[in-house]
């Protein structure tokens, strides 16, 4: 759960890079939330998904931030985010991005975030 929040502590954060752990969990755990509201939605509102709407848009800027420093943690640029867009392979190709590991060095958009220690 520390994962999840510490993503909504950096709220917009951009700069920086984050580890495949702290990305796959943030995803883990909005995911779940997206789940239980569809489900309260739907017993509760019908087909109007009101709660599921205003989350994923709460949430909305968290889930970029996380994943434009997931691909810095890889060494590309945020802008790689708009290989989504492009239709059939573009979303695959980002999922595999997010899957590669991180460089092991410091890189352009900062050090590498298994070697800073917590603090």
């Amino acid at each position: 759960m520390n994962w999840y929040l510490d993503v909504l502590k950096k709220y917009a954060v951009f700069s920086g890079r984050a580890r495949r752990q702290e990305y796959w969990m943030f995803t883990l755990f909005n995911t779940i939330a997206v789940v239980i509201l569809a489900i309260i939605d739907n017993a509760v509102l019908g087909v109007y998904p009101a709660l599921t709407g205003i989350y994923i848009l709460g949430v909305l800027l968290p889930t970029l931030a996380v994943t434009v420093r997931r691909l810095h943690d890889t060494g590309r640029s945020g802008w790689w985010y708009f290989i989504a867009l492009v239709p059939l392979v573009g979303g695959i190709i980002l999922f595999v991005f997010t899957l590669l590991e991180g460089e092991g060095q410091q890189n352009a958009y900062g050090p590498n975030p298994k070697a800073v220690t917590a603090y």
